[in-house]
């Protein structure tokens, strides 16, 4: 797999990505030798203009950050220490500079152009629009110019073929010394990429897709110049073209190989390659697991089983210590859960694309296989432990009579139809008496119910008949009376559901008393057991179980017996006790995910309240009581747990589990598990016209010759790249060996002059961005960075390296004023702190132009995504000032999507339609005094093409409504329903896997939604203070108030 070359000056050489590492060829072909090679991930190789250095991206300091390589000495010097990802982009023609894509300053980690000197230092902005998207930057061979591509994703998203329009961007040219000298070379809707100078600097090349297949084009700098196709391809990919530096020929990467385009000639052809050379590689890692994805402790109470890694450990439940595997497979283990004498384990093993059901003996160590084929999940066992129910495929619920001595394996399906599996919905659940098992299946407007159905086979009958969307557990009662469920809709508390099967017959604590005086027949008192001369054995101590009663269920009134259980909380994944008499279950508050426990007991002599046994952030999950009902067990982020009831004290299950993973193999599970994932899952059975399997086939190579997880995951998301598709990709794990802290670099929150930088001036302040440490310490925008926390300010000095590891910290800062010093104290935040106040800086600097452009008429509010929190915000900035106004500008550009956007449409729908008026006041609308949030004022919306997901669906919701008009770009055209899977080596895949549609049954996948008002966002607005689009907006709403006034009298 051979990755973004780039030629030598003089186009005799070429370097390229592989394997993590760096290589140098034979322009012509020929033999490759190891330039760069280590443990990190080296890529992006790009030679100097003296052909003496060779600049690179490496993760070798944690984020991806900018290094040059000495080719005379071999020395690496590392040039950029920013915590964010940086992309190299190209040198300057006097090899002076680096240029760079970087997401480290703009508002919503959006990506600015930014160069450095190649020696180190400060890097400096060369454009930096607020909240939008510059990348791919090439600086003129005079260097007073750079081209680049600008709006939408595509430079993230480069591995998709096709485009929506938000992966099209345009083609820019800046004159660097002038900070609006922003020209528009291509912008046409296509997806415009990699531009690069030729040599006399008239034009330039590029990659497009421009009439559907990706080619390079070049266009000439000239009035009226008209774009001319440089290669002919009519399908595949074109990735990362760099052109050499005499301008001779042009590398680009195809199929996963590289290829020449001679200038001159036209020709393009693939240059044969072979890789010579040994690569530090550390093929197989010890892992001593401390984080687990399952537990599933016996129903005896005394073993632990867990997931590492896809692997299942057992342990004591006690005390925990050195766990035995249990596993040792290709494939990842899911699901587990022990039988009820609490011997054996059943569980979901991958094998290939397959998610199989295996049974482990574990006195005996003894593997089952239990299928052979199709995708299994959620296995539970009877009550007898002689057979186990599961879904098959999604699609069947079956019972599965275990193999026994005496009894053959036998597999048939009970019910067939739509059973609600999604994101780790509730399992199936016996009855007591292993009669009947209850499960939840979607109806046609995807609200989840529970139905019940003979464990013999028979009809399906439902249970609960709510219109609620989302189930996390069922429990049948021990004594088989009742069931117990949460259900809620998404983004509104949840509850708990207590359905029960038979008419409830209220107990009485009075019977408590009267139970007293019943009869007993007399037994052996202690004196006449010992004259028997013998004492009993132990098996003969133990009291004969109680014969289980019969499950019955009374069908008829079913509905009118659902009742909720009156916990107060944000309720999800109810467990009953062995004694029926307490209820935990993990509620969300703050945030946060808790265990409560609730007193279920009718005897009880205080009422209900639920009790808090758990106070930490870290999530929690897979509740089991031990037999006792005294303990309680779980997960919580990953650690095995448990406390006592009575005084809750939670302590940790210390399980020593370790193993060895072997890379080799383990890409070609985490390849099928991204593939079969998809192909089962996919909310298109079409693949969106791609044939998916002729693509597993096509890509199984190139993941056999993946020698870095990197590599690996490159090669998949170019696979999943071909379904042209939303919401997808394949992202690395959140953490892993090696990796460093997110937000260790401490920020000031600032903006430095690039003038000064360039200069040898040194730090100088050009922005203060409100409420940030700089600001709150006094900086002021002229200021001078002279000294932070002791370290002089050289005028080489990178203030990332010099703010390394200080987020939180007391910093004193010098500075100099006026030429006079003065020392300030600083405490630097996080990166995504100082992303937040950017942001909030933004929408204050829009809010005050809305106000201006309309003459105070005007309020305005913007929403960054579609979450809880951001719903939040909304509330709180829909302020007493914005309802005084006459209309409020709704802006949602650059939104991210989410899932609130029923919640946040409903303000700016709902009107009022009654009054109120308390005694010497004046009347005011009901809605918002009764406590529902409901504007009643004009509005407009404004939209772009980075508003997507989510955003969409409010934008289409706001049409369709009739809210008012909507101004800007259209939407992304970027929206499909999704979730996403872990994988074993913790990376995840996402999928889509619901469509979205109109109620005309319009697909919205790649079509973005339209606008009333066209207006195009054009660059250089940042420094100029303007905003086309607010103002058309402000425009538009204000014609549209004075026009329902109608004519002033006169």
């Amino acid at each position: 797999m051979l990755a973004q070359p780039s030629l030598s000056p003089d186009g005799s050489m070429v370097a390229f990505a592989s394997g993590g590492d760096i290589w140098e060829a034979p322009a012509q072909g020929g033999v490759a030798h190891l330039l760069v090679s280590g443990p990190a991930d080296d890529s992006r190789p790009l030679y100097s203009p003296d052909g003496r250095k060779l600049a690179f991206n490496s993760t070798r300091g944690g984020s991806s950050n900018i290094y040059v390589l000495d080719f005379a000495s071999g020395a690496i010097t590392r040039v950029t220490y920013a915590e964010a990802n940086e992309q190299l982009d190209g040198w300057s023609n006097d090899g002076r500079w680096l240029y760079f894509t970087t997401t480290g300053n703009d508002v919503g980690r959006r990506t600015d152009i930014m160069r450095v000197a190649a020696t180190g230092g400060t890097p400096g902005e060369i454009s930096a629009e607020r909240y939008l998207n510059e990348f791919e930057s090439a600086p003129s061979p005079a260097g007073d110019k750079v081209v680049f591509a600008a709006f939408g994703i595509s430079g993230s998203q480069w591995w998709r073929h096709g485009s929506s329009h938000i992966d099209q961007a345009q083609l820019w040219m800046k004159t660097i010394a002038q900070p609006t000298g922003y020209v528009r070379l291509a912008a046409d809707p296509s997806r415009h990429a990699w531009p690069m100078w030729d040599v006399s600097g008239q034009s330039i090349i590029y990659m497009s897709d421009a009439g559907g297949a990706e080619n390079l084009w070049r266009l000439r700098l000239a009035p009226g110049a008209q774009p001319e196709k440089l290669t002919q391809f009519t399908d595949g990919r074109l990735l990362y073209p760099t052109i050499a530096h005499d301008g001779s020929a042009v590398v680009f990467e195809r199929g996963m190989q590289v290829w020449r385009l001679d200038i001159r000639s036209g020709k393009a052809a693939p240059v044969p390659l072979t890789l010579r050379g040994a690569p530090a590689d550390d093929a197989v890692d010890h892992l001593k697991l401390d984080r687990f994805t399952r537990l599933a402790t016996s129903p005896d109470g005394k073993k632990i089983a867990v997931i590492g890694h896809g692997e299942i450990f057992a342990t004591t439940a006690k005390d925990g210590g050195p766990a035995q595997r249990i596993t040792r497979t290709v494939g990842a283990e899911d699901e587990v859960s022990w039988s009820p004498d609490s011997r054996r384990l059943v569980y979901v093993t991958e094998r290939g694309t397959d998610r199989l059901l295996a049974e482990y003996d574990v006195a005996n160590a003894h593997q089952t296989m239990l299928t052979s084929a199709g995708n299994a999940s959620v296995p539970v066992y009877a009550p007898d432990g002689n057979s186990l129910v599961y879904v098959a495929n999604d699609k069947e619920l079956r019972r599965l009579t275990l193999p026994r001595p005496g009894t053959p394996l036998t597999d048939r399906v009970l019910f067939s139809g739509d059973i609600s599996l999604g994101g780790g919905g509730a399992a199936p659940v016996w009855s007591p008496d292993g009669a009947w098992i209850a499960f939840p299946v979607t109806d046609s407007k995807s609200f989840t119910q529970v139905e019940v159905i003979p464990a013999v086979g028979g009809p399906a009958r439902p249970v609960s008949f709510l219109a609620n969307g989302e189930m996390q557990k069922i429990n049948w009662s021990p004594d088989g009376k009742y069931l117990l469920f949460d259900s809620g809709q998404r983004n509104e508390q949840a509850h708990i559901i207590r359905v029960d099967l038979v008419p409830h017959v209220p107990k009485y604590r009075e019977d408590k008393f009267r139970d007293l005086f019943s009869e007993k027949p007399p037994g052996e008192t202690t004196q006449e057991k010992k004259d028997k001369g013998a004492e009993a054995k132990p098996s003969e101590e133990k009291p004969s179980p109680e014969p289980v009663k019969p499950t019955t269920i009374i069908f008829e009134g079913l509905r009118e017996r659902a009742t909720a259980v009156p916990v107060g909380l944000d309720a999800s994944s109810p467990l009953i006790s062995p004694d029926g008499k307490t209820m935990a279950f993990i509620a969300s508050s703050a945030g946060q995910d808790n265990i409560y426990t609730y007193n279920l007991d009718e005897l009880a002599s205080d009422p209900p309240v639920p009790q808090q046994i758990t106070s930490t952030a870290r999530p929690k999950r897979d509740l089991a009581f031990s037999p006792d009902d005294k303990t309680l067990f779980y997960l919580e982020g990953g650690k095995p747990m448990s406390t006592p009831l009575e005084t809750p004290k939670p302590k940790a299950i210390a399980v020593d589990a370790s193993m060895d993973v072997d890379f080799e193999s383990e890409k070609q599970v985490v390849f099928d598990e991204a593939w079969s994932t998809l192909n089962r899952r996919y909310y298109d059975a079409n693949f969106h016209g791609a044939n998916w399997g002729a693509l597993r086939t096509e890509t199984e190579p190139y993941i056999e010759g993946a020698k870095t997880p990197q590599e690996l995951r490159r090669a998949i998301n170019l696979m999943i790249g071909e379904l042209n598709s939303s919401h997808s990709g394949i992202n690395p794990p959140a953490s892993g060996p090696g990796s460093l802290p997110n937000d260790r670099v401490g920020q000031l929150a600032v903006r430095f002059d690039r003038n000064a930088l360039e200069s040898g001036r040194g730090l100088v302040v050009s922005e203060v961005i409100p409420l940030g440490p700089a600001a709150l310490a006094g900086i002021r925008p002229g200021d001078r960075l002279t000294s932070v926390d002791g370290v002089p300010v050289a005028p080489n000095a990178n203030i990332d390296e010099l703010l390394e590891n200080k987020v939180g910290a007391r910093v004193p800062i010098g500075i100099a004023r006026a030429g006079a010093p003065h020392e300030l104290v600083v405490q630097p935040v996080s990166a995504s702190t100082a992303a937040g106040l950017a942001y909030r800086a933004w929408v204050e600097n829009r809010r005050a132009l809305v106000d201006r452009l309309s003459g105070g008429r005007l309020g305005y509010v913007h929403m960054a995504d579609m979450s809880s929190e951001s719903l939040e915000q909304l509330y709180i900035d829909l302020d007493a000032d914005n309802e005084s106004k006459q209309g409020v500008v709704v802006d949602i550009r650059n939104n991210n999507g989410g899932f609130v956007n029923g919640h946040a449409i409903d303000v700016f729908a709902r009107r009022n339609y009654l009054c109120m008026t308390p005694r010497d006041r004046g009347a005011f609308p009901s809605r918002q005094a009764l406590g529902q949030r409901a504007l009643g004022l004009p509005t407009v919306l404004v939209t772009n093409e980075s508003s997507l997901s989510d955003a969409e669906d409010f934008t289409q919701g706001y049409r369709a409504l009739g809210l008012g008009k909507v101004v800007g770009e259209p939407t992304a055209g970027w929206i499909i329903f999704t979730g996403a899977q872990p994988l074993i080596d913790g990376s995840n895949v996402r999928v889509p896997f619901i469509r979205i549609q109109t109620t005309s049954r319009e697909d919205m996948e790649g079509h973005p939604r339209p606008v009333d008002v066209a207006v195009e966002r054009p660059l250089g607005e940042s420094e100029t203070g303007q905003d086309a689009q607010l103002a058309a907006a402000v425009q538009t709403l204000l014609g549209q108030i004075d026009s329902a006034r109608g004519p002033t009298a006169r």
